[in-house]
């Protein structure tokens, strides 16, 4: 069956247009009538980034979960990695985040969680789609069974110190002057907070949410204002995450940007020397560059590649009993400790190995030179592909690229875009196989 509504991260568009408050609603009753099993009160967890939007779809899920008999627990603007752990130390049935991640505040989602902690499998979300078409008016719950909604006021807290325990105890950032851009999002109170009871100098940027400047020219997404503060302030290092803080980037001394498959090259390279890696090797996705995967081998670990998308890096990461993977983008997957990204707490692991290290944040988090790699999107739906000129020049670029470099075109989980990423040893040809599909692709549009 094709899916209408659940994309790659759950589903995802336009607030009030394609997430609407009725879709909100049947969410809520499709999602609570699968999750319901047994005879015992059902609990569901609804969290939320800063989106003006998300007022509105909040109590659309709230109607919709209550009126299928679950109760519900109201967490307010927090992390995705938050509610994902939260779902599990509660004892719910389900978690929900209402989030477009990166995207612009424009767009909204919603995000599920089973209570396990883990994103929903494709099996489940289409057991969901169907009952979103389907009249549930016979499948609701009677008036003495309505579920009750309450908000929960410690939950900041609770998250704060569940990332800390995250690290050795005796960890500390003490030394470390630390500007952390929250992008306006979920992240604007607790990842501050975090850092500081962790005994660094924090400069917080990006914590001033007015529900629609989630994003916009800040976070992880747009880093060079990040950047600039970083060295006019003369900090140590500089920390960007996104709308919903499940993904992260790490800007350096002199103001440079770190990638997720730096990020994940300085994690594995000590955990190796630390034992904590449960298998020689590291998850990433097919985007991740090829300087990392060569890193990675001159050290004696390998590189598993997923499709593009962190519940596909988690689902390999289990299949093969690894502990670290993520994507280039910044979510980072710590599988023992958090079942999702979670950029607080793979910032705070690249911190402790700063300190660790004793040197700065440029030397320890630059382990390899990536190679030159090209990636541009183009407004076009994905049949586009499916063009003749297309395909030829497609296979024109694999033939000149050859055995050492790469070509990935791939349509958006998220939006009406199709992604070109080339990469190769000469720039100069990899941009160029780009451009050439890009002109394809948008003559076929």
């Amino acid at each position: 069956m094709s899916r209408s509504y659940f994309g790659t991260d759950g589903i995802r568009g336009v607030a009030n247009r394609f997430i609407t408050p009725e879709l909100a609603l049947k969410v809520g009753q499709a999602a609570g009538l699968v999750f319901k099993r047994g005879e015992h009160r059902h609990r569901v967890v609804i969290g939320k980034d800063t989106r003006l939007s998300g007022y509105m779809i909040e109590y659309g899920l709230v109607s919709g979960f209550t009126s299928v008999g679950m109760d519900v627990l109201i967490l307010g603007p927090v992390p995705t990695p938050a509610v994902a752990m939260l779902t599990r130390s509660m004892r719910c049935d389900l978690g929900v985040m209402i989030s477009a991640s990166h995207n612009p505040f424009e767009d909204n989602g919603i995000k599920l969680f089973g209570p396990d902690g883990f994103k929903l499998s494709d099996d489940v979300e289409r057991e969901i789609e169907a009952l979103l078409g389907a009249d549930l008016s016979q499948q609701l719950a009677k008036s003495a069974q309505l579920g009750h909604a309450r908000r929960v006021d410690d939950i900041r807290a609770r998250y704060i110190e569940y990332a800390k325990r995250t690290l050795p105890r005796s960890v500390t950032f003490e030394g470390l002057r630390i500007v952390v851009d929250c992008a306006n999002g979920a992240a604007y109170k607790v990842a501050p907070e975090a850092l500081w009871e962790l005994g660094a100098e924090v400069i917080a940027v990006g914590v001033d949410p007015n529900g629609v400047n989630i994003n916009r020219d800040c976070g992880s997404t747009s880093p060079a204002a990040l950047a600039a503060k970083v060295k006019e302030l003369r900090a140590d290092v500089g920390i960007a995450l996104d709308g919903d803080a499940d993904r992260v980037l790490v800007i350096d001394e002199n103001g440079h940007t770190i990638d997720g498959d730096q990020i994940m090259a300085a994690v594995a390279a000590n955990w190796k020397d630390e034992n904590l890696l449960a298998r020689p090797g590291v998850v990433a996705t097919v985007m991740s560059n090829l300087g990392f995967e060569r890193y990675l081998a001159s050290i004696g670990l390998s590189l598993e590649r997923a499709q593009v998308g962190d519940r596909y890096v988690l689902e390999k990461m289990l299949e093969g009993g690894y502990n670290l993977g993520g994507e280039q983008s910044g979510h980072i997957i710590l599988s023992d400790y958090s079942t999702t990204g979670d950029g607080l707490v793979a910032a705070m692991q690249v911190l402790a190995v700063v300190q660790k290290r004793g040197r700065p944040v440029s030397e320890v988090c630059r382990l390899f030179e990536p190679l030159p790699q090209i990636l541009k999107n183009v407004r076009a739906r994905k049949t586009a592909l499916e063009a003749d000129p297309v395909g030829r020049t497609i296979e024109a670029g694999k033939m000149r690229l050859g055995s050492a470099g790469r070509l990935l075109i791939r349509p958006s989980g998220t939006e009406p875009v199709i992604r070109v990423m080339a990469e190769g040893e000469d720039r100069a040809l990899v941009e160029q196989v780009v451009d050439e599909i890009c002109e394809a692709l948008q003559a076929a549009a």
